[in-house]
Order: C-alpha cells, then sequence, then structure tokens
C-alpha cells in the first residue's frame, strides 16, 4: 500500500509527440493532440478530465510540431478571454474577468521527434518531482474516473497501475487475473478482452527501474511487459466510456457526441 500524495502534487505526464498518421485528413497541419473536438483539441479535453479530479500539474512530452503545441498555450488567455486592445499606445491587452478558465501549471519538454513513447518518458523524468505521476495518451478521452484510479493505485501498492477499457480493437491487450496484468501483449489477439486504454499511475521509481535510456524503447514493449511478468502492473477496469482517437472516423463519432450535447467523457462544468 503507498502513502497518499494529493492529485494537485501529482504531475501528469502527456505524449503528446506522435504524428498522427492515421489521421491525416485532420491532423496534416496540427500535431494530434492539437486536433479539435468541438472547437477545442482533444489536449484540452484530456487535460479538463484531469482538472475535474483535482490535478492541476501537467508535464507535455513534445516531438511533432511543439511550436504548435506551445503556441495555443501561450496564447490561451487571448483565445479564451475577452478583452480591450489600444493599439494606438503600446498597452497591453486589459482583460475582462479571470484569466481564461483553468488554473493550470504547464511543463513543455521537447522529447524528439521519433522518440519511442517510453524515451518521452524518460527524457521528463526531471520534471517528475512527487513520489508518483499520472501519464496518458494525447489522444485518448474517457469518462475516466481518475480519483477512484488514484485510489485504486495507493492500495495496491503496485509500481505501477493502467486503466483497462474494452473497445472492439486494436490497443495492447492484457490478461488479468484479479486486480493484476499477468500477461501485456502490444498487438491484440482478442478483441473482447481488457486493453490499455492509457489514463496510468506510476511510482516515481519506475522510469529508472523499468525503462531502459535508449532512444527508441516504447512504453507498451519492454516497461509494461516487465512491470507485468514482475506483478508490479495493476488494472484499474473503467466500464464507461473510452474512445481513442485513431481515424477520421474516431474524429467524426467524437465531434458528433460534442455537437450533441450528450458527450459521456464530459465530466466538468462549464
Amino acid at each position: 500500500m503507498h502513502d497518499h500524495v494529493s492529485p494537485q502534487d501529482i504531475p501528469v505526464v502527456i505524449l503528446c509527440g506522435g504524428m498522427g498518421t492515421r489521421i491525416r485528413e485532420v491532423s496534416e497541419r496540427l500535431p494530434k493532440p492539437l486536433v479539435d473536438i468541438g472547437g477545442r483539441p482533444v489536449l484540452w479535453h484530456i487535460m479538463k478530465t484531469y482538472e475535474a479530479h483535482g490535478f492541476r500539474r501537467f508535464v507535455l512530452a513534445l516531438g511533432y510540431k511543439s511550436d504548435l503545441i506551445k503556441r495555443y498555450f501561450l496564447d490561451y488567455r487571448h483565445l479564451s478571454s475577452d478583452f480591450t486592445l489600444s493599439l494606438g499606445d503600446h498597452q497591453p491587452a486589459e482583460f475582462h474577468g479571470s484569466a481564461g478558465d483553468v488554473d493550470w501549471e504547464i511543463t513543455f519538454v521537447e522529447t524528439g521527434l521519433t522518440t519511442g513513447t517510453g524515451a518521452r518518458i524518460r527524457r521528463v523524468a526531471q520534471h517528475l518531482d512527487a513520489p508518483r505521476f499520472a501519464l496518458t495518451y494525447g489522444d485518448g478521452v474517457g469518462s475516466v474516473d481518475v480519483t477512484a484510479l488514484l485510489a485504486a493505485h495507493e492500495a495496491g501498492g503496485t509500481v505501477g497501475t493502467l486503466t483497462g477499457v474494452h473497445p472492439g480493437s486494436r490497443y495492447g491487450e492484457m490478461r488479468v487475473e484479479g486486480s493484476k496484468a499477468v500477461e501485456f501483449n502490444e498487438k491484440p489477439t482478442n478483441a473482447e478482452g481488457w486493453v490499455n486504454g492509457g489514463f496510468f499511475l506510476f511510482e516515481r521509481e519506475f522510469v529508472e527501474r523499468y525503462v531502459p535510456d535508449e532512444t527508441d524503447v516504447m512504453l507498451e514493449q519492454a516497461p509494461l511487459q516487465g512491470l507485468a511478468r514482475d506483478g508490479e502492473l495493476s488494472v484499474f477496469g473503467h466500464e464507461g466510456f473510452w474512445q481513442g482517437m485513431d481515424t477520421y472516423r474516431d474524429w467524426t463519432e467524437l465531434n458528433s457526441l460534442w455537437d450533441s450535447g450528450e458527450a459521456p467523457w464530459k465530466i466538468w462544468k462549464d
């Protein structure tokens, strides 16, 4: 059993470096985490989910078109607030009301263009200054109860906990016994089982113990497979909504849900 750490002290690492080649129709000019759902980047939706559970510190592992992700947040106040601009006297903008709608501390880390997902974690390690850290992908949304996930991780006492989901599909699949993953396969064999939906919690020691310091190491290969082999990978089962935004079809489905006013992952208040 792990000691409790407050969500506001736990950094949330979001993997934002991929190219999104399978969703090229809408991500040719944008990094995948900036592809929008209802006018806001999918990355924003993920961060709002964590915020709803008390998390406020984010570490973005950047790669492809990182400049656009940085620019989005550098311009965030201007894009989300009412303000008056006096062009004649070179005064800064006068903002009306709060500085946007969030109170986030965001650390932007360049982790390389073609770096593996595991190596990206190694490259943000200096910013992981708490006993544990959360981690997720920059393209999957869900109605995940992150508060319950944190409690399950702390009670379970393992080095890592991931959120298992049930889409019919193509994500890293696990064989689960009780609350432990006893086998982790990058390529699924049985779409009926639990698959990796991200929304991880790791003890800080995970990085040095399980993630080799190599540029091409993928989180879903040696690190997670090693955790499962050692009995150190717990599974938090999420039976509710979860969807990765891998294809154009996924993108249109997520936008349709948002436009209907019934987006199941919207667990925050406006």
